[in-house]
């Protein structure tokens, strides 16, 4: 069983019970292709601008503005692997659609994937990673059908 926590903490982009359905097989997905099973739990934050500056200079000591951040915990509790949570800004989210001529919907999901992989120990650092994570991206993004 997977099962997916949301809080909402922005009034710029409504979450729909649509886009909360489109994360949870995101997830699904993320753990399916990286044959992950069990009992998992993660929790989805959606924030502005100014919360994830904040999070973003608190724990990564970067002060700026990013699109999502990954906190993995990876513990077990009660036989539910807690992965970490997923923090993502509403307003990168439009920003990103925009400059990149994607729809709301496909840089949501993105996002989720991207963190998704981060909570499971992948990671962009050096070219090498980040071709491999590029690649698992893409596979991940075509096996959803979410192209544009």
């Amino acid at each position: 069983m997977i099962s997916v926590l949301f809080d909402d903490r922005q009034d710029v982009m409504e979450i729909t019970n649509v886009n909360e359905a489109a994360i949870i097989k995101a997830v699904e997905t993320v753990l399916t292709k990286e044959e992950q099973y069990g009992d998992f739990e993660v929790s989805v934050s959606f924030v502005t601008n100014e919360e994830i500056k904040e999070l973003n200079s608190e724990y990564r000591n970067v002060d700026c503005e990013t699109d999502v951040l990954s906190f993995p915990m990876n513990e077990e509790f009660d036989g539910v692997v807690i992965l970490g949570d997923i923090v993502i800004s509403t307003q990168k989210i439009i920003e990103q659609a925009n400059d990149y001529n994607h729809s709301l919907e496909r840089e949501m999901i993105y996002l989720t994937v991207h963190s998704m992989l981060h909570l499971l120990g992948y990671d962009h650092m050096n070219s090498d990673e980040k071709g491999d994570m590029r690649e698992k991206e893409k596979e991940i993004m075509k096996e959803l059908n979410i192209f544009k």
